[in-house]
């Protein structure tokens, strides 16, 4: 088993050197690397190069060689939700970010002066009172809880992101890969906290062996999404540009809904702008002239739906027509959800239970 663990340190120790590479050398796919996870890939560099350093017996079995990935521990939390943040919500590095950062630095700054500048003789009497264990199971739980913290505001930011698509897109996008990455997190996370209360019962060395192996399941973790973010770049990015704009809250009256509501019944009677598969609201707000909260405010109050459920709506409708026609004979109902302006057909087959309470096939059926 540790034969293989050092083989995957050596692993990621190789890859990240060559993602660095890439991103110091190669302006073409730095661009597609984000700036965080580069950082990321950087701390545990460092740490893994202490750890290769440690098993190749270079310059002995110093412990304080492993203390070099302890650099990562409070760095790793914030530098996941910076990362979740600038991907999701298109955020640019700002100075505040470094705020994120100061727990890790004090971290570190520890790490130091605690595990790597104290001489052997005064490191094995902490060990013999007991006073150097006392002090890791502390600053562990301290890095888990930050961590931890971290990871539950990152899944929060992103399952908020995700429900407010819903007002912004006419359709679905692809979030899975995204969820993947912070579930993966999280199942490590889950991991580190079983056997952190393994060995405050006393059972250390299952708990150091334990650790090791969700430390380096977490650093192959960021290199596999430093290495898919520079090859598919759109895997993190999610939502077009438009969605961020900005706009100002709604003053309309009750009557003035009422009369864009009838601009909006004719507007999707004359143009179909369902049929339109990436339709976004602001867009739909553009041809109404007016704002996307206005629109927004018509389709909550008026007429009951969001936005995905209101285009949704229109193109099962749409789709209804189209399978009474001569165009039916030719095509699946996919084909036909598709030419009515669906793009999923996990988005078509849930929108028409919905809106029919059945499947399309069996709705049909039912009409014959």
């Amino acid at each position: 088993m540790q034969t293989l663990l050092n083989q995957l340190v050596y692993f990621g120790y190789f890859q990240s050197l060559f993602l660095l590479c890439i991103y110091l050398f190669s302006p073409k796919n730095r661009k597609n690397i984000n700036g965080y996870v580069a950082f990321l890939v950087l701390v545990l560099m460092i740490g893994l190069s202490g750890r290769v350093l440690y098993i190749s017996d270079i310059f002995g079995k110093n412990f304080r060689l492993i203390a070099f990935s302890e650099f990562a521990t409070l760095l790793f939390g914030s530098t996941i939700y910076l990362f979740t943040k600038s991907s999701l919500l298109n955020k640019r590095f700002s100075y505040q970010d470094l705020l994120h950062y100061l727990p890790g630095v004090f971290y570190i700054i520890f790490v130091v002066f605690i595990f790597m500048l104290p001489t052997d003789e005064v490191i094995g009497a902490r060990i013999k009172s007991g006073e150097l264990f006392r002090t890791i199971t502390i600053f562990i739980g301290i890095g888990l809880l930050f961590n931890i913290t971290y990871w539950i505001m990152s899944l929060h930011l992103f399952l908020s992101f995700r429900k407010e698509l819903r007002n912004e897109l006419s359709y679905t996008v692809k979030t899975q890969f995204f969820l993947n990455f912070l579930i993966a997190i999280g199942i490590c996370l889950l991991s580190w906290v079983i056997v952190y209360f393994i060995s405050i019962f006393g059972f250390e060395m299952i708990e150091r062996k334990a650790r090791e192996t969700i430390w380096l399941s977490i650093a192959l973790i960021i290199l596999f999404i430093a290495y898919y973010g520079m090859i598919s770049p759109d895997l993190f990015k999610i939502v077009p540009a438009q969605v961020q704009k900005k706009y100002a809250q709604s003053k309309l009256s009750k009557s003035d809904l009422d009369q864009l509501q009838a601009k909006l019944d004719r507007l999707m009677i004359e143009k179909k702008p369902y049929l339109n598969r990436k339709l976004l609201k602001a867009e739909l707000a553009d041809m109404l002239g007016v704002s996307s909260p206005e629109i927004a405010r018509l389709l909550n109050e008026n007429i009951g739906m969001n936005f995905f459920e209101y285009i949704n709506y229109h193109r099962i409708k749409e789709f209804v027509e189209l399978a009474q026609t001569d165009k039916a004979k030719n095509l699946t109902f996919f084909g036909l959800a598709q030419e009515a302006g669906f793009n999923s057909k996990t988005t078509f087959n849930k929108s028409f239970k919905k809106l029919m309470g059945t499947s399309p096939k069996e709705y049909f059926t039912s009409q014959q």
